[in-house]
């Protein structure tokens, strides 16, 4: 048995990628290897593939998916004051290693492989810092049993919070509204009129209905919505139209048109049960049109094909009030300076406390009636 490093996904020498229960697409082979084909990550992107594979007899048979980071961009875990912290220090924080699956703030397995053969990667990725100067390894949104075994080989945890929403075999969308308070559920049928009353239809797509001229639609419109932000997209037209081949069975897209002309796309993924609102963008401003087609169509999608959950994304306290509840997230975080270990550790207590908290009054505005009906 060792530990191999290789220089990126498709040079691991096995027919299949591990898969872990939990795993998901987002580490999938398919996935990882078309960031690095369509130079999404690579090159001076910031982001160097370098899976951790666990090799026996030859084969792979457990990987971490770790990216040496140049920053802290594309991964939703922010770490901003440690670098700087390690900066005023004159200590170097980048390059870091990261196990993730990159600009996907996705909860799933990150270590790959057989419950026996995790210990091994964590071990391995803790030497891999060690032996090359690496100020950190930083594992993000693992599944809450990855998280504990990373905290009992002394890793740092951290809580974030996410929105997801929960199917209770609602029959169509009205039925889910008939949960909500009364001012929640008037303020979405607010929303939904709005966009209904500008004249825009939207139309879902799913799988080989998406054609080639309907992805470069939606980059035109994810483009432009970065652009209007002042950035520039993680993703190009190229890797949108790799999934596309790639994975198409997986992916559902919404397309928003104003006198037969599209103006707005939205893409999901689905997978498992699950629909993961992923990425969005608009040719033009039309009032609500966001939450339409990054919310309430994926929850009539979700509704209408059974799917248990809608993963809306990172962040996003807005999505409270439109029926999403907070979820708790996880990162787990080697750090190998002890003096720094030391010091985070304290900062993560405190924020803990604080995401507890943060929680707790979450709850204690959510839209769903607490009360009599009507209320």
């Amino acid at each position: 048995m060792r530990l191999q490093l290789y220089d990126g996904v498709a040079s691991v020498p096995q027919p299949g990628w591990p898969a872990a229960a939990g795993g998901g697409l987002f580490v999938d082979r398919a996935w990882l290897a078309a960031l690095e084909e369509t130079g999404c990550v690579g090159g001076g992107t910031g982001w160097q593939p370098l899976p951790l594979a666990l090799e026996r007899e030859g084969r792979a048979v457990a990987v971490a998916p770790a990216y040496l980071k140049q920053h802290n961009r594309g991964e939703y875990v922010f770490d901003w004051s440690w670098a700087e912290a390690y900066a005023r220090a004159g200590i170097d924080y980048y390059p870091k290693l990261v196990v993730a699956s990159p600009f996907s703030p996705v909860s799933g397995s990150r270590l790959l492989g057989a419950a026996e053969d995790k210990a091994a990667l964590i071990a391995g990725l803790q030497q891999l810092a060690d032996d090359n100067g690496l100020s950190s390894v930083h594992v993000l949104f693992p599944m809450v049993d990855e998280a504990r075994q990373l905290a009992d080989a002394g890793w740092l945890l951290r809580e974030g919070v996410q929105f997801h929403w929960n199917n209770h075999n609602y029959a169509d969308f009205d039925a889910f509204l008939a949960t909500l308070s009364r001012d929640k559920r008037k303020k979405i049928r607010q929303e939904r009129r709005r966009v209904a009353d500008a004249e825009v239809a939207v139309k879902a797509l799913a799988g080989e209905e998406i054609s080639d001229a309907d992805w470069q639609l939606f980059y035109r419109c994810y483009r432009q919505t970065y652009l209007e932000h002042r950035s520039a997209p993680y993703l190009n037209l190229e890797f949108f139209r790799l999934i596309g081949r790639r994975l198409a069975g997986h992916c559902v897209m919404f397309v928003a048109s104003r006198g037969g002309q599209p103006i707005a796309a939205s893409l999901c993924i689905v997978q498992n049960g699950v629909l993961y609102g992923r990425y969005w963008g608009a040719l033009e401003e039309v009032a609500c049109l966001h939450f339409e087609l990054c919310y309430y169509q994926g929850l009539e999608y979700a509704i209408r094909r059974g799917l248990r959950c809608f993963e809306g994304g990172a962040q996003g306290e807005h999505k409270l009030a439109r029926g999403f509840e907070p979820v708790v997230t996880y990162s787990a975080h080697y750090i190998a300076d002890a003096r720094f270990r030391a010091a985070i550790a304290a900062w993560l207590e405190r924020e803990r406390q604080g995401v507890e908290d943060y929680v707790d009054e979450l709850f204690s505005h959510s839209a769903y009636k607490t009360l009599a009906p009507d209320v």
